[in-house]
């Protein structure tokens, strides 16, 4: 009865677009407030070796026009050595770097951590990138995924 009911009980608590998880998307449900996770990820990003390339939210600016919506931040990381890498396997993949980490802001006051692995990022590049691509994929899932554990510590 327990192991039926704690699956339940997690998707109760995730966002209505959590529960229906995107392919290709790595969803990680925390505990963490929305601004200690935005600030967790930013540091895990750098921790696991990778440089917040990017920002952007709308809740700053709605607040600013007398508008409330929950927490909603996007995250671009990635590094020089990995753009030269994928450079050298694929111009047109760089279309995709940054790679974006998403967190979101829970009815329940919690935060989310999302993301587009990698791999399904780089997926539609591999007919010219190949093999090297795939596995310089590989190596950013891991390092996406070490980030996410991470940031929800």
């Amino acid at each position: 009865m327990m192991k039926t009911l704690i699956p339940l009980l997690c998707l109760i608590t995730l966002p209505v677009w959590a529960q229906n998880t995107p392919e290709g998307w790595a969803v990680h449900p925390t505990d963490k407030s929305y601004g200690e996770l935005v600030d967790a990820t930013k540091a895990a990003i750098k921790e696991n070796g990778l440089i917040v390339v990017t920002q952007a939210g709308p809740t700053k600016a709605a607040a600013a026009r007398g508008i409330t919506i929950p927490g909603n931040r996007v995250i671009g990381a990635f590094n020089n050595d990995y753009a030269v890498r994928v450079l050298e396997t694929s111009t047109n993949a760089m279309i995709e770097a940054p790679i974006r980490f998403y967190v979101t802001e829970n009815k329940d006051g919690t935060a989310t951590l999302s993301y587009k692995t990698p791999s399904f990022v780089f997926a539609p590049y591999t007919s010219e990138g190949g093999q090297e691509l795939l596995d310089i994929a590989a190596e950013l899932d891991t390092k996406f995924q070490s980030v996410a554990e991470d940031a929800g510590k």
